[in-house]
């Protein structure tokens, strides 16, 4: 008998969802990776699909773990919610270097009255 036939199909069923939602939504961020066209597109479709697909998987096998092992996997909780701070920021790092850019070599026209002025 192995570790997964222990765990109840009530749970079961919860962490099979989680994972499949991780799962699509994870893949639906790598596919916007690979189909829109620009850099400021490019940057939004990973972030959520990293953010809440990789969340969701880490959700499911925290309830799988937790439910087998009697006790709560902390170490993936940690990471998920490392994953959860840090996605955002790189995001915001990642647009405004390539916004400094762009207006350095002349592609787009510094606004000084806009919000990032």
């Amino acid at each position: 008998m192995t570790h997964l036939e222990q765990l109840p199909p009530s749970v079961a069923i919860i962490v099979a969802v989680l994972v499949a939602v991780g799962s699509v939504l994870t893949l639906i961020g790598a596919l916007g990776l690979i189909r829109l066209g620009n850099f400021y597109d490019r940057l939004h479709a990973p972030t959520l699909g990293t953010s809440w697909g990789a969340g969701g998987i880490l959700l499911g096998s925290v309830i799988m773990f937790s439910t087998l092992g009697s006790r709560l996997v902390v170490p993936e909780l940690f990471l998920g919610l490392m994953m959860l701070v840090t996605t955002p920021v790189t995001l915001m790092v990642l647009g405004r270097a390539a916004l400094h850019r762009d207006r350095a070599e002349g592609r787009i026209p510094h606004d000084p009255s806009g919000p990032a002025g």
